[in-house]
């Protein structure tokens, strides 16, 4: 079902200041940024290889990435996996009895439906469904 890590993505305070160390120490080139209303976001794509870094700093002080970085810090907020059929995938993850935080596909970054299976199901990891047309 799975076909690839998609993303990796990373709650920071400040865009431009993870993007020095990503840029100029890792020498990583930023393809974009995007802003994500729905999930309160704004997102750096940097792609290495056939994944990519993104980049999450919050555009609100209650949205799910403030909260994250309130709860735990900066760092590694979830992995994203690659599926052909996000709807087929969130279908097999029930009946599994994987705890689904999204039940229904949502709009994610770079146009991607994504969906989130809860940590709780998943030993601690925010693991997020991502299919890209």
């Amino acid at each position: 079902m799975v076909k690839k890590v998609d993303h990796i993505g990373i709650a920071v305070e400040s865009l431009d200041e993870a993007l020095k160390f990503y840029e100029e120490v890792l020498g990583m080139k930023l393809q974009g940024i995007e802003v994500v209303e729905e999930q309160k976001v704004k997102v750096a794509f940097l792609p290495i290889g056939d994944t990519e870094i993104e980049l999450l700093e919050s555009t609100d002080k209650e949205g799910p990435i403030a909260k994250f970085i309130e709860k735990k810090g900066e760092g590694i907020q979830h992995i994203a996996y690659r599926v052909d059929d996000i709807e087929k995938a969130l279908q097999e993850m029930r009946e599994k009895g994987i705890r689904l935080i999204d039940e229904k596909p949502r709009y994610g970054a770079g146009g991607a439906k994504i969906a989130f299976l809860h940590p709780k199901s998943t030993k601690g990891v925010l693991v997020e469904l991502c299919q890209r047309d």
